[in-house]
């Protein structure tokens, strides 16, 4: 068996191996220092980097392109002003022999310059040379050719230029600026030679479409990779003229005066869609191609409705063009087109559309909005019509039976365009909201009778109930509501209708949620309008209001967890702010509103979800007591305020003894409201001082207790309570003494108190920094 120590034998060995164990240990970090420091002197100093230099801000070819294209413009300058100012000093031989010479040289100039690899160098002195063309076309018309036309003679000098600097790009092969250069100078002759010919707008158009048309064949007749920049330059061209003779064009046809003339410009906006229907055929699967073909097809509605519309009496012009925005979709359906152009086709077609329902917009808005009108006018006599009462206070819009015609004509296309799978969703619904924003402006465009159109919109209301969404069924019973109020007997006809249908349509869940407080809107409308009719005082009507938030209480009880039971609240909590309005100026009644109010509220706290409705509840009670005394122009509130208190309080106290997570604004809040309010407002009238320092020694009683055992609200009442109380009695004495201060001792005192804040602030600053440092030396 192992023999073991005695355990004092034991202690002293366990001793004497730690001892030894701390001395090595000491021995080893001593080492482990001196070989730190050695290894640190002996290792060599590494020489401090350079400092680096400054990175340019500009790569070499680019200094060298912005300096050879600042040289260029320098000489073209220098030549112009030469040509126009010195030109004069010279004979006719003197003249053409600096010109020519000059043009010669510069133009010659670029072949030594491509052999020695100076290429860039080339095409600025070749940008010259162009330049130098164009003044020497200048000084030939002024020296030589002045009488003849200066429009003609730019037209044919824009040609012959095209020839030669075509000619001069192709055989400098390898320079890049001559031909996009002859190309931007080809845009000019045909349009310069329609005007020197004295041609009309409709022949300066073609001459411009004529010249986009061109550049749109040579940009997609090149290749994408080859001569880039003619391809960039004719593209630009295509556009900018094509734009500018589409401007024309649309101009021509929208002021043309008879058929002949709108029939002109129908060719050329046509001849313009064409090519912008073949460039977007041609053009690659882009937005680019798709965009050009949207333009296509916008021409072509515009091309083929500008006759008829300039035939047709005014206000037709809309529904022409839609009637052909429409075929053209439906063409597009059938045809077998490229894919970007039946897109672009099918966009231009609903663009059409939309452009031609803002039109129509005023039409609806008057139809919707303009019975609002009757709420600031109520029950001034039933209308002639209904045009009548949808016009009360906004103008009838022109062109209504158009506006119209077009609301159901793109109906129609959306419901057409719903059969498609994918579009179904929104296109139905667009299409249902669109017939019935065209059924709502019916009687007023027709001018039915007002009881009729009454009758017809409450049809329409009660159909599309059964819409996929409730929410035109709600717009539609608005309507209808704000447009009954110009007659007492339609009002409440139809208001007693609209809360009868509403509360029958909430039986169904997917309209519970619109239906339920579309019905009790409705009921406290109906409400209102009953106390009117009957001659009863706004105060008085407030009682029938209250019935509102009493059914809204039993619905949401009701309802339980329901998607309506929310808007149902809102809505009856909305009624009993109705309510509270109606009574506001007859204080007693307002007094029985707020307990009515607090008699919902503390019902609806009753249900386990509803908890949180107790303290509303509690303040109306409060609210109520407090108004009932102001009515009664009480000047002793505590003889009918302490024996609603000390009950509230021992109430209070029993539920916090059985639950103690009762917080102390529950238990306590409505009961020390209840007197510690009043009071302190009886105590700022009375002049005298035992009410105030009674009221004082009680709020300090009250917040002594709340300090004592932690409770929030006896020390926020009363310690707010003691406060003001405080700020009554001194308010003499604080006047007194603002009077006698001097107005500068205000600014000087906030000043100082900015200071004050500063110095703090910096303080605190420094004291972080100061930690920082010590953090770090630790480190």
């Amino acid at each position: 068996m192992t023999h073991l120590p005695p355990p004092a034998e034991e202690l002293r060995l366990l001793d004497a191996e730690l001892w030894q164990l701390d001395a090595r240990r000491a021995q080893l970090l001593a080492r482990r220092a001196w070989l730190v420091a050695s290894l640190q002197s002996s290792r060599p100093v590494a020489p401090p980097l350079p400092p680096a230099a400054p990175r340019p801000e500009a790569s070499a070819p680019r200094v060298q392109n912005v300096l050879l294209l600042l040289g260029g413009v320098l000489l073209t300058v220098a030549a112009i002003a030469f040509t126009l100012v010195s030109w004069g000093h010279l004979g006719i031989t003197g003249r053409a022999l600096v010109l020519g010479t000059v043009t010669l040289a510069v133009l010659a100039a670029p072949l030594p310059l491509l052999r020695r690899g100076l290429r860039s160098t080339a095409e600025s002195v070749a940008g010259l040379g162009l330049a130098l063309t164009v003044l020497d076309a200048y000084a030939l018309h002024e020296a030589a050719l002045a009488g003849t036309d200066g429009t003609g003679y730019a037209a044919a000098a824009a040609a012959v230029l095209v020839g030669l600097w075509a000619a001069y790009g192709r055989g400098l092969g390898a320079l890049r600026l001559p031909l996009p250069a002859a190309l931007v100078a080809a845009q000019l002759p045909l349009t310069l030679w329609s005007v020197a010919a004295g041609a009309d707008p409709y022949a300066v158009a073609t001459a411009l479409l004529a010249t986009a048309g061109l550049d749109t064949v040579l940009a997609l007749v090149l290749p994408a990779g080859a001569v880039g920049a003619v391809r960039v330059t004719a593209t630009a061209g295509g556009y900018g003229l094509g734009g500018w003779g589409v401007l024309a064009a649309g101009w021509l046809s929208w002021t043309a005066t008879g058929p002949g003339d709108a029939a002109r410009a129908a060719a050329l906006l046509a001849f313009a869609a064409v090519i912008a229907l073949v460039a977007a055929a041609r053009l690659p699967e882009t937005g680019v191609a798709t965009g050009t073909a949207v333009a296509g097809g916008l021409l072509l509605v515009a091309a083929a409705g500008g006759p008829l519309r300039a035939a047709l009496p005014d206000g037709w012009a809309v529904p022409v063009h839609l009637a052909f925005g429409v075929a053209l979709s439906a063409a597009v359906r059938a045809d077998r087109l490229p894919e970007p152009v039946r897109q672009g086709l099918i966009r231009a077609a609903a663009v059409v559309q939309a452009l031609a329902l803002l039109w129509a917009v005023p039409l609806v808005v008057v139809t919707l909005l303009g019975p609002l009108g009757w709420a600031e006018r109520p029950w001034r006599g039933e209308p002639s019509d209904a045009r009548a009462a949808v016009t009360v206070h906004t103008p009838w819009p022109p062109y209504a039976g158009q506006a119209l015609l077009v609301l159901v004509a793109v109906a129609g296309v959306l419901f057409l365009a719903g059969r498609h799978e994918a579009r179904r969703p929104w296109a139905r619904t667009g299409a249902l909201v669109l017939a019935w924003a065209a059924c709502v402006a019916l009687p007023a465009v027709l001018g039915l009778p007002y009881v009729a159109a009454l009758a017809m919109l409450g049809a329409v209301t009660a159909a599309t109930a059964f819409l996929p969404t409730p929410w035109p069924a709600l717009a539609g019973s608005l309507h209808l509501a704000f447009l009954s109020l110009a007659s007492q007997s339609a009002t409440l006809t139809v208001l007693s209708a609209l809360t009868v249908s509403c509360a029958t349509a909430s039986r169904w869940p997917r309209l519970a949620p619109v239906a339920a407080p579309g019905a009790l809107g409705y009921a406290a409308a109906l409400a209102v309008a009953t106390g009117a009719a009957a001659g009863l005082q706004p105060s008085h009507t407030a009682l029938l209001v209250l019935c509102v938030p009493v059914a809204a209480a039993l619905a949401a009880a009701r309802l339980g967890a329901s998607a309506a039971t929310v808007p149902v609240e809102v809505t009856g909590t909305a009624a009993a702010l109705l309510a509270l309005g109606l009574a506001a100026p007859d204080a007693p009644m307002l007094a029985t509103v707020l307990a009515a109010c607090g008699v919902i509220a503390a019902g609806t706290a009753a249900r386990p979800d509803r908890r949180q409705a107790a303290y509303p509840a509690a303040a109306l009670f409060v609210l109520a007591t407090w108004v009932r005394l102001a009515a009664w122009d009480v000047i002793t509130p505590e003889a009918y305020t302490l024996p609603v208190t000390v009950p509230a309080l021992l109430v209070g106290a029993w539920r916090r003894h059985r639950d103690p997570l009762t917080g102390s604004w529950t238990a306590y809040g409505p009961g020390l409201a209840a007197t510690l309010v009043p009071s302190l407002a009886a105590a700022w009238r009375d002049p005298e001082w035992p009410r105030p320092l009674l009221l004082g020694a009680a709020a300090l009683l009250v917040t002594l207790l709340g300090a004592r055992h932690r409770l929030r609200a006896p020390l926020v009442l009363g310690g707010s309570v003691l406060v003001l109380d405080a700020l009554h009695e001194l308010a003499p004495y604080l006047v007194q003494v603002a009077d006698a201060l001097p107005r500068w001792v205000p600014p000087a005192l906030a000043g100082v108190l900015l200071l004050a804040v500063g110095a703090t602030y910096e303080r605190r600053l420094r004291d972080v920094r100061h930690v920082r440092e010590v953090l770090g030396r630790m480190n």
